[in-house]
This record gives structure tokens, C-alpha cells and sequence, in this order.
């Protein structure tokens, strides 16, 4: 079970095409968003489709196959965990973010 604790999946499009850093260290960073969508029916009857936006991290191998094969629209699934941070923006005002640092990726569609 401790494999459990914190773990996400998710299968959705990307936002956006990837932005990919070399770093220094020879590390391979890859950042995109990406949306999930999920659809319910209202008491209306009306179709309702409720859009969530994720931001995901890759790292080393993960981010290589990201800059080579993922675009924009594109289809994926991902697994990895949740994780949280935070930061001083340009105002020096506090802001935090949730990421999910993707460990496996599983190209969908065509």
C-alpha cells in the first residue's frame, strides 16, 4: 500500500507544446500543462463537460521522450506523484503551485 500514498493518473491533452531545459548538470527538464475533462449530465438534461488544468514536470529520460514526441493537443496518459512548492514572484509576494512530477508517459491517439 505504500506505493498508494502519492500517486497520480491522469489522461488528457496538452495545453501547450513542452518547454524543455537543458540544465547545467545534464539534466533534461520538460514543463507543460494538461488538460482532463470530465462530462455529467445536469438536472436539465443539459451535457456538461468540466475542464481541469494540470501543471507537469518530467525529468532525465521522461523529458527526453517529451521533447522528441509530445506536442500541443496531443493525447497522453501520465502516472507520476503530486507535489508542492512555492516561490517569491517578482513583488516578492509568496505564491505556491502544484505539480505533478510525471514518472511514466503513455502516448494516446494517433
Amino acid at each position: 500500500m505504500n506505493t498508494l500514498r502519492n500517486k497520480v493518473q491522469l489522461i488528457g491533452n496538452l495545453g501547450n507544446d513542452p518547454e524543455i531545459i537543458n540544465l547545467e548538470s545534464g539534466k533534461t527538464l520538460a514543463k507543460f500543462n494538461m488538460a482532463t475533462n470530465d462530462s455529467y449530465t445536469n438536472n436539465k438534461g443539459e451535457k456538461i463537460t468540466d475542464t481541469q488544468w494540470h501543471n507537469i514536470v518530467a525529468w532525465g529520460k521522461t523529458a527526453q521522450i517529451i521533447e522528441k514526441y509530445v506536442t500541443k493537443g496531443k493525447e497522453v496518459a501520465i502516472e507520476g506523484k503530486l507535489t508542492s512548492r512555492s516561490y517569491d514572484d517578482k513583488d516578492g509576494n509568496k505564491r505556491y503551485i502544484t505539480e505533478v512530477v510525471c514518472s511514466e508517459l503513455l502516448m494516446l491517439g494517433k
